[in-house]
């Protein structure tokens, strides 16, 4: 498939304002592993092939092993994947899957994340959540191919 855009020059910038919401992410005291397997089990549910290329490249640079990436998509069967991550990625889940059914996030979800974050972290992972699905629709609306950077 062909891009229906060539970079960031030929719509908005997108990328000014994105960048303070990525500062309050990554400020947000959520181990940067976490935060990556969220960013790419996002974009792997959104079936987003430039955020899933660019998820897997950020996670391997935070240390997340090949075999995480490798069984992310069944993390809630592989015992690789600890309390903590699991909650994040059941959040991640449930909120980029709003349309399955209605109150996707429950209280248990959201309980059971809490458990293993404070609220600036839980605030960290819903803004982490939102931006992929956001850029997830972009990329995908635009069809920008794996290995693109906009910039």
């Amino acid at each position: 498939m062909a891009p229906r855009i060539h970079g960031s020059s030929s719509g908005p910038d997108i990328g000014a304002g994105v960048q303070e919401i990525f500062k309050a992410v990554y400020g947000g005291g959520v181990p940067r592993e976490v935060l990556e397997l969220v960013h790419l089990r996002a974009s792997q549910i959104n079936g987003c092939s430039a955020c899933t290329d660019a998820g897997a490249t950020s996670a391997a640079e935070a240390g997340v092993s090949t075999e995480k990436l490798l069984t992310l998509a069944a993390w809630y069967e592989d015992p690789r994947f600890d309390d903590a991550e699991r909650a994040a990625l059941a959040l991640t889940e449930a909120m980029t899957r709003l349309a399955d059914r209605p109150g996707a996030v429950t209280d248990e979800t959201w309980a059971e994340a809490a458990e293993h974050y404070d609220e600036r972290q839980l605030g960290a992972l819903v803004l982490m959540v939102a931006i992929t699905n956001f850029f997830n629709r972009i990329n995908t609306a635009f069809r920008v191919p794996a290995g693109t950077r906009w910039g």
